[in-house]
């Protein structure tokens, strides 16, 4: 079984928490799109919902698969977002922002009762910090944030070499808020929560990476099926 249909799997076991009338946070990312294609089965079948997507490319995805969709400014809360990560610890904090909507995802999981995390089991770490952390930043002033992420880094234990990302044409990555990613590859992140705060703290950081507290439950597909994993602790507020 190929990267692909391990993802498709864990979509469609997080499709199973879905119950008619929910309201839903749609994530984005290669497995949170295959969530969205098959809840377009869903609704066509007659499942009532209706989504918050994290990204214009997941906004398109959805309105293809015949998802209805609104806004938080239209709606209170969500009951449930999927999404997908690009790591996760044990304590289920995770790393998010490869595909470079950590802001929306952010804010999205943030208003949602639940937040199922749905990933081929090669995202479960024991430590995160081997994929690179994603800070999102505002271009002005883009020096004085690097030197203060460099600081927050020290203070919480970490190094490592920061890049601004670039997109595929070559020229620098800009997110839908229309902001700048930094990627810094940092190898261990030895206290996640710390490091949250200290880079939430930075006057030119809009967001970053590190999900603390959000994530209730974890999907893995692997070669000998699914594992669903449940963090014990309650659903703490984010840094």
């Amino acid at each position: 079984m190929n990267m692909d249909q391990l993802k498709r799997q864990a979509a469609a076991r997080a499709l199973e928490e879905v119950r008619d009338g929910m309201q839903l946070g749609l994530g984005t990312g290669s497995t949170a799109k295959h969530f969205v294609e098959l809840l377009g089965e869903r609704v066509q079948a007659g499942l009532k919902v209706i989504g918050v997507p994290t990204s214009e490319a997941t906004r398109l995805d959805a309105l293809r698969c015949g998802v209805p969709l609104t806004t938080l400014d239209e709606i209170d809360h969500l009951d449930l977002t999927v999404d997908g990560a690009d790591e996760i610890d044990p304590d289920f904090n995770l790393i998010k922002g490869g595909g470079g909507a950590l802001l929306r995802e952010k804010i999205v999981a943030a208003a949602s009762d639940r937040m199922i995390v749905i990933a081929d089991d090669s995202k479960w770490v024991p430590t995160l910090g081997k994929f690179p952390l994603p800070v999102e930043v505002i271009p002005f002033g883009l020096g004085a944030t690097r030197r203060a992420i460099e600081k927050a880094f020290a203070a919480c234990g970490v190094s490592g070499q920061m890049a601004v990302r670039e997109a595929k044409d070559g020229h620098v990555f800009v997110t839908d808020g229309g902001h700048w990613i930094v990627d810094a590859q940092l190898g261990r992140i030895k206290d996640p929560p710390s490091l949250a705060k200290a880079l939430s703290a930075i006057p030119g950081v809009v967001e970053h990476g590190l999900f603390i507290g959000l994530a209730s439950s974890a999907v893995l597909a692997g070669g000998e099926g699914i594992r669903v994993m449940e963090r014990r602790k309650p659903k703490g507020d984010q840094e």
